[in-house]
């Protein structure tokens, strides 16, 4: 129960920051936006204390060790990949072009 009382003023503070935000209307921008994030980072605080968020964070940190992980390629390999990429793309557009080009062509000398 208590986890769900944390989250709900989570929300609540974020909807407060919101709130904020589009009451300072006339002001400075940055203090548009430090309300706001002020109130979304007490929001997350208070959400990282509920048993959801604690699992979220672990989540997310387990989600970091495995992107460390991750063979990244080397900038050739993603320059060769990139150009048979755009190579495709243009194929497979001039391919159907000329398929809606004969599709065309059909059409206009059946209705004449």
């Amino acid at each position: 129960m208590t986890d769900k009382l944390k989250l709900a003023l989570a929300v609540l503070i974020v909807a407060v920051g919101v709130g904020g935000f589009y009451f300072l209307g006339g002001k400075p921008e940055l203090y548009q936006w430090a309300t706001f994030l002020v109130a979304a980072a007490i929001a997350v605080a208070v959400a990282l204390q509920s048993a959801p968020g604690k699992a979220a964070w672990e989540f997310a940190k387990g989600a970091r060790l495995e992107l460390r992980k991750v063979v990244w390629p080397a900038q050739k390999e993603t320059m060769q990949m990139t150009l048979v990429v755009f190579l495709m793309v243009v194929l497979v557009a001039a391919f159907l072009w000329g398929v809606d080009l004969l599709v065309y062509l059909g059409v206009k000398k059946i209705t004449g």
